[in-house]
């Protein structure tokens, strides 16, 4: 991760949506155009500047001076990173229904059915000041590239229970850095949970939309259904990212609990401002993973459980290797690579399972090696 290209007012995000794999063109007849053409994108801010929803133009009513339509498509949100050079955040989004649903109108707006605010962590709002920002007063120097660990804890310590808690660190430098504690209402947090979320909305005066719409267990609930990877650079036309970098709302004493998000000034932020002055902003987001806790950086804990090694075409324990939900859906099983857009069988021994090469060949022009 490389945030140091990015000012006040901008946002380099990753993040997970629960929009349809195929764009919604199974589901909507009139869609012939698919995830490959950019369509089916949702989220929980429901937006209205999405140009097709539901197989349809979002044509009707359009504003071309705020850039939107009459209709919102919504679903849930979960926001791995959300950043600039200044502040940071992860951001957990439920809806209270499974998928993607288009909105209308004011019912497009807070409050709907999706959780708009979320449950964030943000150091800075949580009162830790000295923890992330450009500069080596900081634990995490964001002038200069680190990796973001994002881990969602489940219940029973397995790959298949229900995610309970989502925890974050970071490594810089060859360094493991650990999530901080934050007091939050006299109590210690360092993670997203159900009892986080509750505590913080009490302490930062806030409504509790996250634990209305379902909170942790609907968030696990749309985790488990399967989210699309999304990653984006974007300005704040609307409030000028100062939710993230800044104070907001601006009309609430900034010295009061979750207000002060940053230090950006509450004049920041205005995208004509931003894009004159910082034409050439930039994030960077690479070397992408995922795997079983502890297996995806240098230094992790080895993951829980018993390891598994496939040999001779059965699973077998052993002193290393994968969990036996992963060792058998590839022990035995025909590799794949994506070549001209279709999964094709392996000669050489290298390759991913059927179901993850059919997860992305198509929509890419991508080949693995």
């Amino acid at each position: 991760m490389d945030v140091s290209n990015l000012p006040c007012g901008l946002n380099g995000a990753l993040y997970f949506s629960e929009m349809p794999a195929d764009g919604g063109k199974s589901k909507f007849t009139d869609n012939n155009a698919g995830a490959n053409f950019g369509t089916g994108y949702c989220d929980a801010q429901c937006p209205s500047d999405v140009k097709f929803i539901n197989g349809e133009s979002n044509s009707d009513g359009w504003n071309n001076k705020t850039g939107s339509g009459k209709y919102g498509s919504c679903c849930a949100e979960m926001d791995i990173w959300e950043a600039n050079k200044i502040s940071q955040a992860v951001t957990a989004h439920p809806c209270s229904f499974d998928g993607q649903e288009r909105c209308e109108g004011d019912k497009c707006a807070a409050p709907s059915d999706c959780d708009k605010s979320g449950c964030d962590w943000g150091s800075y709002r949580n009162g830790l000041h000295n923890f992330f920002g450009p500069g080596a007063d900081f634990a995490v120097d964001s002038s200069k590239p680190f990796t973001v660990i994002t881990q969602f804890i489940s219940e029973d310590g397995t790959d298949t229970g229900e995610v309970v808690e989502i925890k974050r660190k970071y490594v810089q430098n060859g360094k493991l850095i650990d999530n901080p504690q934050a007091t939050i209402g006299g109590k210690q947090f360092d993670s997203i949970t159900d009892d986080f979320c509750k505590a913080k909305s009490v302490f930062f005066d806030e409504e509790d939309t996250f634990t209305a719409r379902g909170g942790m267990k609907k968030m696990a609930s749309s985790l488990a259904n399967g989210m699309t990877l999304v990653m984006s650079l974007w300005d704040d036309a609307a409030v000028h990212m100062l939710w993230l970098d800044s104070d907001y709302p601006t009309t609430k004493d900034p010295n009061a609990p979750g207000v002060a998000r940053g230090t950006c000034p509450i004049t920041s932020g205005a995208p004509a401002d931003v894009r004159k002055n910082s034409p050439h902003s930039n994030v960077t987001f690479s070397d992408i993973r995922h795997g079983e806790i502890g297996s995806t950086f240098a230094g992790g804990p080895t993951p829980p459980g018993d390891k598994y090694k496939c040999e001779s075409d059965q699973c077998v324990k052993s002193g290393s290797g994968v969990s036996i939900d992963i060792c058998n859906a590839n022990c035995g099983s025909d590799l794949y690579k994506c070549e001209n857009n279709t999964c094709t069988k392996s000669t050489d021994g290298k390759g991913i399972d059927l179901a993850s090469c059919k997860s992305f060949c198509g929509n890419f022009q991508e080949y693995l090696q």
